[in-house]
């Protein structure tokens, strides 16, 4: 199921295969939408390694338990050809203008994690 020009439903699936609550994919409607407007920005595809996890997959694979990945407001990224912080750096631009919702950014060694909490949070997770 398309969500936007550049993303599928498929994308933000648990990757254990259980079935994405209404509620969750109403969450992912919005995520999906954000990360339309900072792919048209980065002119770049993004590739999505990690969506929405259930809390039983979420667990196991070590996250938080108060995750938004839980609730289908995060998405973790990488792009071709771009590191994770200048992603980073793009989207934390991007949210300080107004043109992507404020919610959490956290930078990794492989990938930059975005999500739609609607409170400003920032981590940097490379030097652990």
């Amino acid at each position: 199921m398309k969500l936007t020009n550049n993303f599928n439903k498929s994308e933000f699936e648990c990757k254990c295969g259980c079935e994405m609550p209404n509620e969750v994919f109403l969450q992912i409607q919005k995520l999906a939408s954000q990360l339309q407007c900072i792919r048209d920005f980065i002119r770049l595809p993004i590739n999505i390694t990690n969506a929405y996890r259930c809390p039983s997959h979420n667990k196991k694979v070590g996250g938080v338990s108060n995750s938004q990945h839980i609730l289908g407001k995060a998405a973790d990224l990488q792009v071709n050809d771009s590191n994770p912080e200048a992603i980073y750096q793009v989207i934390d631009t991007l949210a300080e203008y107004g043109h992507v919702l404020q919610g959490g950014l956290g930078l990794y060694n492989t990938f930059t994690h975005y999500d739609i909490r609607k409170t400003r949070a920032r981590w940097d997770k490379t030097k652990e």
